[in-house]
Protein backbone atom coordinates (compact mmCIF):
# COMPACT_ATOMS: atom_id res chain seq x y z
CA UNK A 1 0.00 0.00 0.00
CA UNK A 2 1.33 3.43 -0.98
CA UNK A 3 1.89 6.18 1.59
CA UNK A 4 0.12 8.45 -0.88
CA UNK A 5 -3.13 6.59 -1.46
CA UNK A 6 -6.72 7.52 -0.73
CA UNK A 7 -6.64 6.13 2.81
CA UNK A 8 -3.72 8.37 3.75
CA UNK A 9 -5.32 11.38 2.05
CA UNK A 10 -8.52 10.82 4.04
CA UNK A 11 -6.50 10.48 7.25
CA UNK A 12 -4.62 13.75 6.58
CA UNK A 13 -7.85 15.56 5.72
CA UNK A 14 -9.41 14.45 9.00
CA UNK A 15 -6.34 15.51 11.00
CA UNK A 16 -6.80 19.06 9.70
CA UNK A 17 -10.58 19.29 9.31
CA UNK A 18 -13.37 18.88 11.86
CA UNK A 19 -16.23 20.60 9.99
CA UNK A 20 -18.75 18.02 8.72
CA UNK A 21 -19.68 20.31 5.80
CA UNK A 22 -16.03 20.64 4.70
CA UNK A 23 -15.58 16.87 4.89
CA UNK A 24 -18.76 16.35 2.86
CA UNK A 25 -17.51 18.91 0.33
CA UNK A 26 -14.23 17.01 -0.03
CA UNK A 27 -16.14 13.77 -0.64
CA UNK A 28 -18.43 15.43 -3.21
CA UNK A 29 -15.48 16.92 -5.08
CA UNK A 30 -13.76 13.53 -4.94
CA UNK A 31 -16.85 11.82 -6.35
CA UNK A 32 -17.00 14.09 -9.40
CA UNK A 33 -13.23 14.28 -9.95
CA UNK A 34 -12.85 10.50 -9.80
CA UNK A 35 -15.71 10.02 -12.26
CA UNK A 36 -13.70 12.10 -14.75
CA UNK A 37 -10.55 10.14 -13.92
CA UNK A 38 -12.35 6.87 -14.63
CA UNK A 39 -13.65 8.28 -17.93
CA UNK A 40 -10.13 9.30 -18.91
CA UNK A 41 -8.72 5.88 -17.97
CA UNK A 42 -11.26 4.26 -20.31
CA UNK A 43 -10.37 6.75 -23.06
CA UNK A 44 -6.70 5.83 -22.65
CA UNK A 45 -7.53 2.12 -22.84
CA UNK A 46 -6.44 1.38 -19.27
CA UNK A 47 -7.98 -1.38 -17.17
CA UNK A 48 -7.39 -3.32 -13.97
CA UNK A 49 -4.38 -2.25 -11.88
CA UNK A 50 -3.28 0.30 -14.50
CA UNK A 51 -6.63 2.04 -14.38
CA UNK A 52 -6.64 2.01 -10.56
CA UNK A 53 -3.14 3.51 -10.42
CA UNK A 54 -4.15 6.17 -12.93
CA UNK A 55 -7.25 7.18 -10.95
CA UNK A 56 -5.61 7.18 -7.48
CA UNK A 57 -4.32 10.80 -7.74
CA UNK A 58 -7.85 11.90 -8.65
CA UNK A 59 -8.97 10.55 -5.26
CA UNK A 60 -6.10 12.09 -3.29
CA UNK A 61 -5.96 15.53 -4.95
CA UNK A 62 -9.72 15.94 -4.53
CA UNK A 63 -9.69 14.95 -0.87
CA UNK A 64 -6.73 17.23 -0.15
CA UNK A 65 -7.63 20.27 -2.27
CA UNK A 66 -9.03 22.16 0.76
CA UNK A 67 -7.47 20.21 3.63
CA UNK A 68 -5.79 23.34 5.06
CA UNK A 69 -8.88 25.55 4.65
CA UNK A 70 -10.34 25.21 8.14
CA UNK A 71 -7.10 26.34 9.80
CA UNK A 72 -5.97 28.74 7.05
CA UNK A 73 -8.99 30.17 5.19
CA UNK A 74 -7.36 33.39 3.96
CA UNK A 75 -6.12 33.77 0.37
CA UNK A 76 -2.67 34.50 1.79
CA UNK A 77 -2.52 31.04 3.35
CA UNK A 78 -5.08 28.64 1.83
CA UNK A 79 -3.48 26.12 -0.51
CA UNK A 80 -0.02 27.63 0.09
CA UNK A 81 0.15 26.15 3.60
CA UNK A 82 -1.40 22.90 2.41
CA UNK A 83 0.95 22.49 -0.53
CA UNK A 84 3.95 23.20 1.73
CA UNK A 85 2.81 20.34 4.00
CA UNK A 86 2.22 18.05 1.01
CA UNK A 87 5.70 18.88 -0.31
CA UNK A 88 7.30 18.16 3.07
CA UNK A 89 5.48 14.83 3.26
CA UNK A 90 6.55 13.89 -0.28
CA UNK A 91 3.15 13.78 -2.00
CA UNK A 92 3.43 13.41 -5.81
CA UNK A 93 3.97 16.50 -7.99
CA UNK A 94 0.74 15.79 -9.90
CA UNK A 95 -1.33 15.99 -6.71
CA UNK A 96 0.35 19.17 -5.46
CA UNK A 97 0.04 20.85 -8.84
CA UNK A 98 -3.69 20.04 -9.06
CA UNK A 99 -4.25 21.44 -5.56
CA UNK A 100 -2.50 24.68 -6.57
CA UNK A 101 -4.29 24.92 -9.91
CA UNK A 102 -7.77 24.54 -8.40
CA UNK A 103 -7.29 27.94 -6.71
CA UNK A 104 -7.46 30.50 -9.54
CA UNK A 105 -5.64 33.16 -7.51
CA UNK A 106 -2.43 31.11 -7.56
CA UNK A 107 -2.27 31.60 -11.36
CA UNK A 108 -1.09 28.00 -11.69
CA UNK A 109 -1.65 26.79 -15.28
CA UNK A 110 -3.90 23.82 -15.96
CA UNK A 111 -1.59 21.18 -17.40
CA UNK A 112 -2.96 17.71 -16.71
CA UNK A 113 -6.41 16.21 -17.09
CA UNK A 114 -6.39 15.89 -13.29
CA UNK A 115 -5.86 19.66 -12.93
CA UNK A 116 -8.87 20.34 -15.16
CA UNK A 117 -11.11 17.68 -13.58
CA UNK A 118 -10.47 18.93 -10.04
CA UNK A 119 -11.13 22.57 -10.94
CA UNK A 120 -14.25 21.63 -12.89
CA UNK A 121 -15.63 19.52 -10.04
CA UNK A 122 -15.02 21.92 -7.15
CA UNK A 123 -17.72 24.58 -7.56
CA UNK A 124 -20.17 22.34 -9.40
CA UNK A 125 -20.27 19.67 -6.68
CA UNK A 126 -21.06 22.37 -4.13
CA UNK A 127 -23.78 23.79 -6.33
CA UNK A 128 -25.35 20.35 -6.89
CA UNK A 129 -25.33 19.79 -3.12
CA UNK A 130 -27.15 23.10 -2.64
CA UNK A 131 -29.67 22.13 -5.34
CA UNK A 132 -30.36 18.86 -3.53
CA UNK A 133 -30.74 20.42 -0.09
CA UNK A 134 -33.48 22.85 -1.21
CA UNK A 135 -35.60 19.95 -2.50
CA UNK A 136 -38.38 18.90 -0.09
CA UNK A 137 -36.81 15.43 -0.09
CA UNK A 138 -33.25 16.81 0.31
CA UNK A 139 -32.28 14.12 -2.21
CA UNK A 140 -29.72 14.41 -5.02
CA UNK A 141 -31.91 11.90 -6.90
CA UNK A 142 -34.54 14.64 -7.35
CA UNK A 143 -32.08 17.07 -8.98
CA UNK A 144 -32.22 17.39 -12.78
CA UNK A 145 -29.86 19.06 -15.24
CA UNK A 146 -32.50 21.54 -16.48
CA UNK A 147 -33.27 22.59 -12.92
CA UNK A 148 -29.58 23.11 -12.19
CA UNK A 149 -29.21 25.32 -15.27
CA UNK A 150 -32.20 27.37 -14.12
CA UNK A 151 -30.75 27.75 -10.62
CA UNK A 152 -27.42 28.88 -12.11
CA UNK A 153 -29.24 31.93 -13.54
CA UNK A 154 -30.72 32.78 -10.13
CA UNK A 155 -28.03 34.99 -8.60
CA UNK A 156 -29.67 34.88 -5.17
CA UNK A 157 -29.36 31.08 -4.98
CA UNK A 158 -26.11 29.68 -3.50
CA UNK A 159 -24.53 33.06 -4.20
CA UNK A 160 -21.13 31.90 -2.92
CA UNK A 161 -20.77 29.51 -5.84
CA UNK A 162 -18.87 30.96 -8.81
CA UNK A 163 -20.97 30.22 -11.89
CA UNK A 164 -18.10 31.23 -14.16
CA UNK A 165 -15.93 28.48 -12.65
CA UNK A 166 -18.58 25.88 -13.51
CA UNK A 167 -18.66 27.14 -17.10
CA UNK A 168 -14.88 27.41 -17.31
CA UNK A 169 -14.52 23.89 -15.94
CA UNK A 170 -16.72 22.52 -18.72
CA UNK A 171 -14.66 24.47 -21.26
CA UNK A 172 -11.41 23.04 -19.85
CA UNK A 173 -12.81 19.52 -20.22
CA UNK A 174 -14.02 20.31 -23.74
CA UNK A 175 -17.67 19.51 -23.09
CA UNK A 176 -20.95 21.50 -22.92
CA UNK A 177 -22.02 22.74 -19.49
CA UNK A 178 -25.12 20.50 -19.59
CA UNK A 179 -22.95 17.43 -20.14
CA UNK A 180 -20.65 18.48 -17.30
CA UNK A 181 -23.60 18.92 -14.94
CA UNK A 182 -25.01 15.54 -16.00
CA UNK A 183 -21.68 13.78 -15.45
CA UNK A 184 -21.25 15.14 -11.93
CA UNK A 185 -24.91 14.69 -11.06
CA UNK A 186 -24.86 10.99 -11.99
CA UNK A 187 -21.62 10.47 -10.06
CA UNK A 188 -23.07 12.11 -6.95
CA UNK A 189 -26.32 10.16 -7.28
CA UNK A 190 -24.31 6.92 -7.27
CA UNK A 191 -22.67 8.01 -4.00
CA UNK A 192 -25.74 9.67 -2.47
CA UNK A 193 -25.57 7.72 0.80
CA UNK A 194 -21.90 8.53 1.42
CA UNK A 195 -22.55 12.20 0.61
CA UNK A 196 -25.57 12.41 2.92
CA UNK A 197 -27.78 13.29 -0.02
CA UNK A 198 -29.97 10.21 -0.18
CA UNK A 199 -32.76 12.33 1.28
CA UNK A 200 -35.97 11.28 2.97
CA UNK A 201 -38.02 8.41 1.68
CA UNK A 202 -41.30 9.29 -0.01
Amino acid sequence: MSMFDRAHAWQLLNEWTTSPSLLKHALAVETCTVAYGEQEAVRLGLSGDEAEAFVEPYHTAALLHDFDYERHPSLDEHVWVGVKVLTEQGWPDAVRHAVLAHASYTSTPFESHLDKALFASDELSGFLTACALVKPSKSIHDVEVAGVRKKMKDKAFARGVLREDITRGADLLGIPVEEHIGNCLRAMQREAVMLGLEGTSA
